[in-house]
């Protein structure tokens, strides 16, 4: 490791002075917590395609991807066109536009539930949103989330997400006592814990895949359990989709799981790289939020700021959206390289590490303390992460290859399998110590 450091330190001197300016402007130096790597995140000077460059020149193949966001890759050239097209008649409006309708039209047309939508900027907000609908619908307090499970950084949901799953996440919480955790794909326990809560339950929170708990997919009969117990204790079903919204096809996976949410939530590839999120549901759970029928004592306060459905974001996700609904080779292509590549990981590794994920989202886990499999948080946070932070920078040093240390990758279509090759002789170079 200290060689990679080495190796890293001589090729980023640049970003080396960069980053020191920014520790003085900036807490840690960033402006979000997971962007920090040591001995210091290089400093990015612009992104196209797969790649990702920084003031250094350095060239990486980037499995980053603006947290798994830009799923046509950086700086699309269509995407790009219609962007500044956009921003020649304006990029913030505040006010009723013609963009926002076009995007949810495609929305609403691929994702049944979306019967009525409300922008927000970021996964944060609409989490909080959601969270805000199911207690006001209910009229409860308690709302169940899976350990492991990142809704982003609101007050309501930042519990249970790092192990161990008990201790507070963070200073400056509240009604911590109204959250309660559950173990990913043990319905049996979930089902046990929530009967404990079922008079106060006001909703279920849950992601179809574990993003940033590890890239661990839920079973079809685990969503379906806890779904089932949600509807028939009046409860709100609510499903994340934040990361696997438009990522695997076109729409949601929910739909592939036989599931009937109350809510959905939506970012990332939707707004095509721009800040966005979005919370769309049942007619009858939305219109609580409906300032115009419902006096004071009754309405729910959704907002969503100032940048909310601003005409730039609409239109980098309008445009994104059709490229994916009308180039069908999309979705083959990045699923075909993410299926290759879990594959060609799991034999590189062998019985040292065990590979999560589906379609073009993966992750790598390397086993130890008498883990042979991956299928919830606890296991994950038992595997050996200080091995592969020293993974992924190896590649960062070493081969060129970016992924944010310690998390997961994604393809994108500016991918190829010449990058597959180049990730697979870099891993096995990592795993013979060479």
């Amino acid at each position: 490791m200290s060689r990679d450091i080495s190796i890293y330190k001589k090729k980023t001197q640049n970003s080396y002075k960069l980053f020191n300016e920014s520790l003085k402007q900036h807490v840690n130096g960033v402006s979000h917590n997971i962007r920090y790597f040591k001995p210091y995140p290089f400093v990015t000077k612009y992104a196209i395609g797969k790649y990702i460059v920084d003031v250094d020149q350095n060239k990486y193949i980037d499995f980053w991807l603006g947290h798994w966001s830009l799923i046509l890759g950086h700086a699309n050239s269509t995407i790009t066109k219609h962007i500044i097209e956009q921003a020649s008649h304006g990029w913030m409006y505040g006010t009723v536009n013609e963009q926002t309708i076009k995007l949810s039209d495609i929305i609403t047309k691929a994702v049944p539930i979306a019967e009525k939508i409300r922008y927000v900027t970021t996964g944060t907000e609409a989490a909080m949103y959601a969270i805000r609908l199911a207690r006001a619908v209910t009229g409860k307090k308690t709302i169940a989330k899976i350990d492991g499970g990142w809704h982003g950084y609101t007050t309501d949901l930042l519990k249970a997400i790092n192990w161990p799953f008990s201790e507070s996440e963070s200073n400056g919480l509240v009604n911590e006592k109204y959250i309660i955790s559950l173990p990913l794909n043990n319905l049996e326990k979930s089902l046990d814990i929530l009967k404990t809560v079922k008079e106060d339950l006001a909703g279920i929170i849950v992601e179809p895949i574990l993003g940033g708990g590890g890239c661990i997919p839920a079973t079809k009969e685990y969503l379906q359990g806890l779904q089932e117990f949600s509807h028939h204790n009046n409860s709100i079903f609510i499903l994340d989709e934040i990361v696997t919204g438009f990522r695997f096809r076109f729409g949601c996976t929910y739909t592939e799981l036989d599931l009937k949410p109350d809510i959905v939530l939506l970012g990332k590839i939707i707004g095509g790289g721009l800040p966005i999120g979005v919370i769309c549901g049942k007619k009858e759970i939305m219109d609580k939020s409906n300032i115009a029928f419902n006096k004071k004592s009754e309405r729910v306060y959704i907002g969503g700021g100032t940048f909310s459905a601003n005409p730039l974001t609409m239109v980098s996700g309008y445009h994104t959206l059709t490229m994916l609904k009308t180039k069908h080779s999309i979705y083959n292509k990045i699923n075909t390289l993410g299926n290759k590549t879990r594959n060609l990981l799991n034999k590189t590794f062998g019985n040292r590490a065990v590979i999560t994920g589906d379609g073009s989202l993966f992750m790598i886990h390397f086993l130890q303390n008498n883990v042979s499999n991956v299928t919830n948080a606890l296991d994950a946070s038992r595997c050996d992460k200080k091995l592969l932070y020293n993974y992924h920078f190896k590649l960062i040093s070493n081969d060129e290859i970016f992924f944010m240390p310690g998390k997961q990758g994604a393809f994108s279509y500016a991918h190829s399998n010449e990058d597959v090759k180049h990730l697979i002789e870099a891993t096995t170079r990592f795993v013979d110590g060479t």
